[in-house]
């Protein structure tokens, strides 16, 4: 367990859950759930129990470091590594290799975001753990794939080789293709065939396998982040870090490095995974009550209303009637009603509100 990280990617500003969602205190640092925990914080409560506290690593936005520090109080500041600018997952995941490379060269990493619901969570830790094992003793870079139980357009797809799975674990294959989030017509196609899985963006591997494969796809991102080794743990590490990322070019992880590298598998699994990214998804894991309607608020009247999502101020007296499949929210001086079908178009209303308003109700 001691060779066991983890690095948590926390730097997102989680616009499609606007208003709710602001800049200030994006969703991850949010209790959208009712649990009484933040999503940061039930990812964090996740991923102690396969590594100890001290090896778990929150890469972030500066401007968020105070906040991870009040929900987080068991990190170190040392833990929390802030970016100055956002450049994707790529540069996020350079950073957290060769901090960790400072500490223990032969470590195995879980890179995770801090936004997803895991509803079964002892699965979820039996696919982990058993992952871990597996990278430690391969050099493999290994993907999650969740089985899927629908045509979704919403996430991008991994296409497994059926034939060609580990011996030693029957549900970790080699990665056949990746593939962007797909139209209808496709992902209906992806469903039907059996060979697609859902793409949870949940990755797993040995300190020196990912470092190689930067070496080899990304060997810019990769140089940069080397020749401040140094210089991590040190009060220089910031300046470095600032002068590095205004260098770095943005790009993804997947379109990097698992899409280009040979040795990529993935774990097929089900454990009750859901990537939170719009109030759509949201209302489909959480609890409805008989006209499948999801109400957060004390103080909600809700009158023939039927597949709505409503989340209001525990103060605010609201009265709803006539209403089927919309979004109802209010967060502080912003009131959004907005038609579950069109909740995309949330990004467009946050671009309009900050080109007439600024970032103020941003």
């Amino acid at each position: 367990m001691k060779n066991n990280y983890c690095v948590i990617m926390a730097g997102g500003v989680g616009s499609r859950f606007w208003p709710l969602s602001r800049m200030d205190k994006p969703k991850q640092f949010l209790d959208i759930l009712g649990t009484g925990r933040t999503l940061l914080q039930m990812t964090f409560d996740r991923f102690k129990r396969i590594c100890p506290v001290e090896n778990i690593y929150i890469v972030t936005s500066k401007i968020y470091n105070n906040t991870i520090l009040e929900q987080l109080p068991e990190l170190s500041t040392e833990q929390i590594l802030l970016e100055p600018a956002r450049k994707n997952t790529a540069p996020c995941i350079a950073y957290a290799n060769y901090k960790i490379l400072t500490k223990n060269p032969n470590a195995n990493i879980v890179t995770a975001p801090s936004d997803h619901l895991i509803l079964k969570e002892e699965e979820f830790l039996k696919v982990i753990n058993e992952g871990l094992e597996f990278v430690a003793e391969k050099d493999a870079l290994l993907t999650l794939g969740i089985k899927p139980s629908r045509p979704e357009t919403g996430y991008g797809y991994i296409q497994v080789n059926g034939t060609n799975y580990e011996k030693t674990n029957k549900n970790i294959h080699k990665v056949k293709t990746f593939t962007e989030k797909p139209d209808k017509k496709l992902a209906k196609v992806f469903f039907d065939s059996g060979e697609f899985f859902w793409n949870a963006g949940i990755f797993l591997w040995s300190l020196k396998s990912i470092n190689k494969a930067f070496e080899t796809h990304l060997p810019e991102i990769n140089s940069l982040f080397k020749d401040g080794f140094e210089v991590y743990n040190t009060p220089k590490e910031i300046e470095y870090i600032n002068q590095t990322y205004f260098e770095c070019k943005n790009i993804s992880i997947d379109y990097g490095v698992m899409e280009k590298a040979e040795n990529v598998y993935v774990y097929c699994s089900d454990f009750g995974w859901a990537d939170l990214g719009t109030w759509g998804s949201l209302h489909e894991n959480i609890s409805k009550d008989e006209n499948k309607n999801s109400i957060l608020g004390e103080k909600v009247f809700a009158y023939d209303i039927k597949n709505c999502i409503v989340n209001m101020p525990k103060d605010k007296l609201v009265v709803l009637q006539g209403l089927k499949d919309y979004i109802v929210v209010e967060s502080d001086d912003i009131l959004l009603i907005c038609k579950k079908e069109d909740e995309q178009e949330i990004k467009q209303y946050v671009n309009d509100v900050k080109l007439k308003f600024g970032d103020k109700f941003l």
